[in-house]
């Protein structure tokens, strides 16, 4: 079997001698692994940096089974891009590693986060924009993966405007008004979030991490018996310490 397609690298592991098994993002195949030959090398090293898009093909027996990536350089060499940026490169790890950790080998929901992902890196390069996109991304990420949030109305009254809160426990939507007496219990629901025309506010983005990391912890990642990637966390701090 063979097929080839457009990849985001989202990491690799060392094979033998020389050896990567390469881990990717595929445009039209989930999440996919391959061996490439010769990867590791010094040579063929930046190449496979996170956060690339790579063309690639692979051939191997069967679907399922560990095949081997012959790769052609990067269609998108983000990573250089973004040396002198440390709060970029944070979240290069961040997303790649949640994508990693989320999803098994040939998952195919992973390819509708193709396109979301790729638009993310590629505004990594303007630091005021991208914090708001990241936010969104982890939302658009719990959805694709099966843990979406209910946004459209109050769960208590069914309205549809003047959503302000997410129950923890349903990720539902609520207005605040509507639950004055334990909206101390409830996850602020930033506007940004709700519409894609929004001003971001101060503390938006503290409480939409908030929000998108308390499904993400125990929701997906309960899920799967995996506590969220470190990475994440340490995203989360340098942001904190930008606000």
């Amino acid at each position: 079997m063979n097929w080839s397609d457009d990849g985001i690298v989202l990491g690799g592991r060392r094979f033998g001698e020389g050896g990567l098994i390469l881990d990717v993002l595929t445009a039209t195949r989930g999440r996919r692994s391959g061996l490439v030959y010769g990867g590791a090398s010094r040579r063929r090293r930046a190449q496979f940096e996170a956060g690339n898009t790579v063309a690639l093909s692979w051939s191997g027996r069967l679907d399922d089974q560990l095949g081997r990536f012959d790769v052609a350089e990067a269609r998108r060499d983000r990573a250089s891009r973004l040396l002198e940026d440390a709060a970029a490169l944070s979240a290069v790890a961040a997303i790649t590693s949640i994508l990693r950790a989320s999803m098994n080998e040939g998952d195919a929901a992973g390819s509708s986060l193709y396109e979301a992902t790729a638009v993310l890196l590629d505004e990594l390069e303007h630091p005021h924009i991208w914090p708001a996109l990241y936010v969104r991304w982890e939302l658009g990420l719990l959805s694709a993966l099966g843990f979406g949030l209910d946004l459209e109305e109050c769960a208590i009254s069914g309205a549809n405007d003047g959503l302000t809160h997410v129950s923890p426990k349903t990720g539902r939507a609520v207005r605040g008004s509507e639950a004055e007496d334990y909206i101390d219990r409830l996850l602020a629901l930033p506007d940004f979030l709700l519409r894609p025309a929004a001003d971001v506010k101060p503390g938006d983005i503290a409480a939409g991490l908030k929000l998108t990391g308390h499904f993400l912890e125990n929701r997906l990642f309960a899920a799967v018996h995996r506590g969220v990637p470190p990475e994440r966390d340490r995203l989360v701090l340098r942001l904190m310490s930008k606000t």
